[in-house]
């Protein structure tokens, strides 16, 4: 008889042996929870790159060592009914890739539209297939922590490109909240257990720094990350500090079910040349964010419930003229966030059958925005202005599931200060074989206006109060094709908005007015394909999305919904042309349909740029030092008309982990 190794025969082998059996039975398995779907997939780690078919995922990182292979497991739960999602990052293949920041991942993506107004990210909108930015709802591992204020502050998430394991594009979420859709970011530790030091600086005065880490057992995954990132500007009042803080923890519990805590902090304050204003190069603004949520899932053969609480507070101080209060009064900002949802689901012969609720407390304290109350002294600032509004969303959901066909619809409803709203959505998927899948579905989507649009009048800006809530209705037809390393994927959509909330004006010379267009209409299509491979060349892809919009502006000048992103061209190559020794390039090529009245007061078009950036990295026992360069040409190019964007810009640093 052949003898048994130690590592072979031992009690705890045959028990690891007997999870990790249950792991990979467990392949493919998928359950919808109420108006949190619940998907149940279990990877391993070769196949960590692959489409997850969730949505808002909360990503539960564990590990099992078994002759050094490793399995991932991740239970994901949805808010409200999500028709489908696209993905735009994985961790997995993006490692190295010249990429600084959540803002540069996104800008690879032709499903998103990035707009800077400073470098590495430091004010940011994010707009997805031809949306705005306040059209946009930003979920942080499922949780909505979209800001109320305005769209401008719903990217300001405490959290680095180093802690995020994938992005998804989410294609509709009936409900208040995502007129065009949502982006949600999930996070989870690099490795099991490790911690990792990251230092680097560059031009402009850049620096960088971050220290990470995490832990991990069969039951419980822990985060925490921190970082600090500065620059003194690429030109007049540019410069710009950002302190990060982060922290995510799960547990497993097999009897109560699985609880995930995440709380972040942020600060940051940037110089704001022209941002709000080309008329004042001098503004400045100072922010903070605190953000944390709990979530409970529980899952039993049939019944799953789930739960879920947030908060998110964010404080603004804005300076026309910067540390100059005595000709402009500065703007202050305390907005309130609070969330919380709940839902079950039970799976019988029909299908799944599951109904949720959630709400949504909105509050702000201001200087300027929403209505005059008696002044309220906080942290030594007397606030006149305050508003609050509560949402609430009930919807009731169905799906069915066959081998290759699923089926899927919901109804539901949204009390707002506006009114009672009924939405619906429905579904359909098909795999066609083993390479080809397929996806359509209709969702009916709704955004209430931001206390910006509602309240902002100062000079050159008139809000209007009287603004009602957007509406969208919004069609789309997938296909994705996989085969032999190769990635395809054709993704069209058309969008009929009504009552679309904008900041326009007929003349240069005009004040810039919140105002509602009566309909406006998106026709998009977006095309990928990518080859990987064992080779030198590692990633060959090439991503293109269209956009054609109609709508009874009638030739106005937008300063956001009106100005898309008609054509998006972006191609990337990863190589390894020695050991340890990785480089790679990514180019984008952006045309952007619309018009800006400039400094000089004129009205201009905005002009194609190209964009090339490249990073090479070189391995060393347990570092990672590598050289990036941003717009290598030095292309002349504005998200935003009249502020223009950094020249080529240069950094190197060296990342130390520890595993």
């Amino acid at each position: 008889m052949k003898k048994k190794t130690a590592r072979q025969g031992t009690p705890c082998f045959r028990r690891w042996s007997r999870k990790a059996y249950g792991i990979f039975a467990s392949l493919g398995r998928c359950v919808n929870i109420g108006v949190l779907s619940v998907s149940m997939s279990i990877i391993s780690s070769a196949t960590a790159g692959a489409q997850d078919t969730g949505a808002d995922t909360t990503s539960v990182y564990r590990s099992v060592e078994m002759e050094r292979v490793n399995v991932a497991g991740r239970q994901a739960s949805t808010s409200r009914s999500i028709a489908s999602q696209t993905p735009v990052f994985n961790r997995s293949t993006e490692s190295v890739a010249p990429l600084q920041t959540i803002e540069s991942a996104l800008r690879l993506s032709p499903a998103v539209d990035v707009r800077e107004r400073g470098g590495k990210g430091i004010q940011t909108d994010i707009s997805i297939r031809g949306g705005s930015f306040d059209q946009t709802m930003i979920t942080l591992n499922g949780i909505n922590f979209t800001d109320a204020r305005t769209g401008h502050q719903s990217h300001s998430l405490p959290i680095d490109i180093n802690a995020v394991s994938a992005i998804n594009v989410i294609d509709g979420v009936s409900g208040v909240g995502a007129y065009a859709g949502a982006v949600d970011i999930r996070t989870a530790p690099l490795y099991p257990r490790y911690i990792s030091v990251e230092a680097s600086g560059g031009a402009y005065g850049y620096g960088y720094g971050s220290l990470a880490g995490g832990y991990t057992t069969d039951r419980l995954s822990l985060l925490v990350t921190g970082s600090a990132r500065r620059s003194g500007g690429y030109t007049h009042n540019t410069d710009f500090m950002n302190y990060n803080g982060y922290a995510r923890l799960s547990y497993s519990s097999p009897k109560a079910g699985l609880f995930d805590i995440q709380a972040g902090y942020q600060n940051r304050a940037f110089g704001a040349n022209g941002f709000y204003s080309l008329s004042y190069p001098d503004q400045f603004e100072q922010t903070s964010t605190a953000l944390a949520s709990l979530r409970w899932l529980r899952q039993g053969e049939r019944l799953r419930l789930t739960a879920n609480v947030s908060y998110r507070m964010n404080t603004d101080r804005f300076e026309l003229m910067r540390g100059d209060e005595s000709k402009v009064p500065f703007n202050h900002h305390i907005t309130d966030n609070i969330g919380a949802e709940a839902g079950a689901g039970y799976r019988w012969a029909a299908g799944e059958t599951s109904a949720g609720i959630d709400m949504a407390y909105n509050h702000i304290y201001s200087t300027v925005l929403g209505d005059e109350c008696a002044p309220k002294r906080i942290r030594g600032i007397e606030y006149n202005h305050r508003k609050g509004r509560t949402t609430v969303n009930a919807t009731l959901r169905h799906e069915k599931r066959w081998r290759r066909l699923s089926l899927n619809g919901a109804v539901g409803v949204s009390r707002s200060d506006y009114g009672t709203d009924a939405l619906w959505n429905i579904g359909a998927g098909y795999n066609a074989g083993r390479w080809w899948s397929f996806d359509a579905g209709v969702v009916e989507s709704m955004r209430l206006p931001t206390y910006t649009d509602l309240y902002y009048t100062a000079a050159g800006y008139k809000s209007d109060r009287n603004l009602s809530p957007e509406h969208a209705l919004t069609y789309h037809v997938s296909a994705q094709y996989r085969r032999s390393g190769w990635e395809a994927g054709l993704y069209t959509y058309y969008r009929r908005g009504r009552n679309v909330i904008d900041w326009v004006k007929q003349n240069a010379d005009d004040d810039w007015r919140s105002m509602q267009i009566t309909e406006m209409n998106t026709l998009g299509a977006e095309m990928s394909l990518a080859y990987v491979t064992e080779g030198w060349m590692r990633r060959a892809s090439i991503g293109y999305g269209y956009i054609h919009q109609d709508s009874d502006s009638k030739g106005m000048i937008s300063k956001y919904a009106l100005d898309y992103m008609r054509n998006k061209l972006s191609a990337r190559l990863d190589t390894a042309p020695a050991r340890r020794l990785t480089i790679s390039v990514t180019g984008t090529l952006y045309d952007r349909i619309g018009s800006y009245a400039g400094r000089d007061g004129a009205v201009h078009s905005y002009s194609p740029y190209f964009l090339l950036d490249a990073r090479a990295a070189y391995d060393i026992w347990k570092m990672r030092v590598y050289v990036d360069a941003t717009n290598i040409t030095s292309a002349v190019y504005y998200d935003y008309g009249g502020l223009r964007m950094p020249d080529c810009w240069v950094s190197a640093g060296v990342i130390f982990t520890i595993r």
